[in-house]
C-alpha cells in the first residue's frame, strides 16, 4: 500500500535520526572499537524485522550481514555493502565537532562519514523499512552487509570473508557498494577500480663523508629513478589535460609517499629507500609496467631492489552491456528516474574488488550529486534532502535488482 504523507515524514524523520546516531558512532581508526556499531545495527534489524549475523575472521573486526529472504532463494542474491569504519580526523580543521552529526540551516549534516560511507549503509536500510511498508515483495534475497577495514584496505575485512563458507553461502549474483559525490547533478558510477601497487625501493650506495664526490651514491640512484617516475607522471597528466572524456581512474598514478635515509647532515648514507604509491589503469599490461619499473632501478646503479609493500592483481572491470542482466535492471530503474550517469573506473581502492575479484559483478554508485567530493577531507558534510532523496532512489534500484528474472536458463 501506498505511505501517506504524515507517514512519509515520519519515515523521513527516522531516516535522518538514525544517520545521526551512526554518524556519532565514532568509528574512527587507528583501533577501531567496533562493538558500538554492532548494537546499532542489531536495533536496526530488530526495528526491521529481520534476521542478522555476526561473523567473526578476524577478533575484534565483525561482519554483520542483515538479511531479507526473497521469494524464491534459491536465485543467486543480491548484496549492498558498506564498511563501518571512517579515516582518521584533525579536530582542529573542523568547523563542528566530526561526531557531532551537526545539522546546519541549509540542512548539511557534518560528520566523518557522512559521504564515506555511512550515508549508503542507513540508506540502503530506509529503503528496505519503505518497500516492507509499501509490501512490496523481492524474488531474490537481500544481503546488506557491513564490514570493516575498508579505509585500511580492507585486508581484515572484505578480502578474507570473499573467501570464507561463509560468503559462498549468501550465494550472491550481484553487489553494489561505494561510489562518491558529484559536483555537478551527473551522478557518478563505478564499474572497475585501478589496482594498487605500494613499492619501497632500496637504493643502496657508497656512503663517506658529505665533502667528497663519491661514486655510485644512494642520493644519485634515487635522483635517477625519481625522475623516471616524475617524467611518467607528467606524461599521465597531460594525458587526462588532454582528454576531457577521460577520468583519473583512466590513468595510472604515480606519488612519492616516503623518503628515509641518511643519519647526519655531513655523512653521505650507506642507503636511501623510498615508496612509491603505484594505482594501475585497467587498459595498462601490468607485467610490461613492472618490466618498465625494474629497468629504471636497474639504471639507476647496482644492487637497486623492490620491496613490495601492496602487489594487487589486475581485477577485471563489470561489465556494462547487454551480457550483464543486473546492469540493465539498475540502468532501466535509474533512466525511469530520470538520473544522468557517468560510468567511469574508481581511482581509489574500495571492497568491490575482492568481490570482482570472485567474478561477482558489482557496481560502486552512492546517490550524492551537486555536493563537494569531501571524503577523508575536513569538514565532511551531506545534505539532508539529498540523503533522503537518496533512499528512494535505491528503493526503485533494489526493487529492479532484486526482481530480475532467473538468468541462469
Amino acid at each position: 500500500m501506498p505511505i501517506s504523507a504524515d507517514q512519509g515524514a515520519a519515515l523521513d524523520a527516522q531516516a535522518v535520526n538514525n544517520f545521526r546516531e551512526y554518524l556519532q558512532i565514532p568509528s574512527v581508526h587507528p583501533n577501531v572499537n567496533y562493538e558500538p556499531c554492532v548494537k546499532f545495527l542489531q536495533s536496526q534489524a530488530e526495528g526491521l524485522g529481520l534476521p542478522i549475523k555476526i561473523v567473526t575472521i578476524v577478533t575484534g573486526k565483525p561482519i554483520v550481514i542483515i538479511t531479507w529472504v526473497g521469494q524464491d532463494p534459491k536465485l543467486p542474491s543480491i548484496l549492498l555493502n558498506s564498511h563501518m569504519d571512517v579515516v582518521p580526523v584533525f579536530e582542529e580543521s573542523w568547523t563542528y565537532k566530526p561526531f557531532s552529526a551537526h545539522v546546519d540551516e541549509k540542512g548539511d549534516i557534518y560528520a566523518r562519514g557522512t559521504q564515506d560511507m555511512k550515508c549508503v549503509g542507513i540508506q540502503y536500510l530506509e529503503a528496505i523499512r519503505r518497500l516492507k511498508l509499501e509490501g512490496v515483495t523481492l524474488k531474490r534475497t537481500l544481503h546488506i552487509s557491513f564490514v570493516p577495514d575498508e579505509e585500511i584496505g580492507g585486508v581484515d575485512g572484505m578480502k578474507k570473508f570473499v573467501h570464507t563458507e561463509e560468503f559462498k553461502k549468501l550465494n550472491v549474483g550481484f553487489a553494489l557498494d561505494e561510489g562518491m559525490a558529484s559536483e555537478d547533478d551527473t551522478f557518478a558510477l563505478f564499474y572497475g577500480e585501478r589496482n594498487i601497487w605500494h613499492l619501497i625501493i632500496h637504493c643502496p650506495g657508497t656512503p663517506g663523508h658529505g665533502s667528497l664526490l663519491l661514486k655510485d651514491t644512494a642520493g644519485e640512484k634515487v635522483s635517477y629513478i625519481l625522475n623516471k617516475f616524475f617524467e611518467f607522471r607528467k606524461q599521465q597528466v597531460k594525458k587526462l589535460a588532454d582528454n576531457p572524456n577521460l577520468t583519473l581512474g583512466d590513468v595510472t598514478t604515480v606519488n612519492l609517499t616516503q623518503i628515509q635515509g641518511g643519519v647526519q647532515s655531513n655523512v653521505v648514507p650507506p642507503e636511501m629507500v623510498i615508496t612509491i604509491d603505484c594505482r594501475i589503469a585497467v587498459t595498462v599490461d601490468n607485467t610490461q609496467w613492472e618490466k618498465q619499473v625494474k629497468q629504471w632501478c636497474s639504471e639507476a646503479g647496482s644492487d637497486v631492489w623492490i620491496e613490495w609493500e601492496q602487489k594487487e592483481p589486475p581485477v577485471a572491470a563489470t561489465k556494462l552491456d547487454s551480457s550483464n542482466p543486473f546492469w540493465l535492471a539498475f540502468k532501466e530503474a535509474t533512466d525511469k528516474l530520470g538520473l544522468k550517469l557517468k560510468p567511469q573506473i574508481f581511482p581509489g581502492g574500495t571492497d568491490s574488488r575482492f568481490v570482482r575479484d570472485t567474478g561477482i559483478p558489482a557496481i560502486g554508485f552512492s546517490p550524492i550529486i551537486n555536493t563537494p567530493i569531501l571524503l577523508h577531507d575536513h569538514d565532511e558534510y551531506l545534505n539532508k534532502d539529498l540523503f533522503l532523496r537518496g533512499i528512494k532512489i535505491y528503493c526503485k534500484i533494489i526493487t529492479a535488482v532484486a526482481n530480475l528474472e532467473d538468468i541462469t536458463g
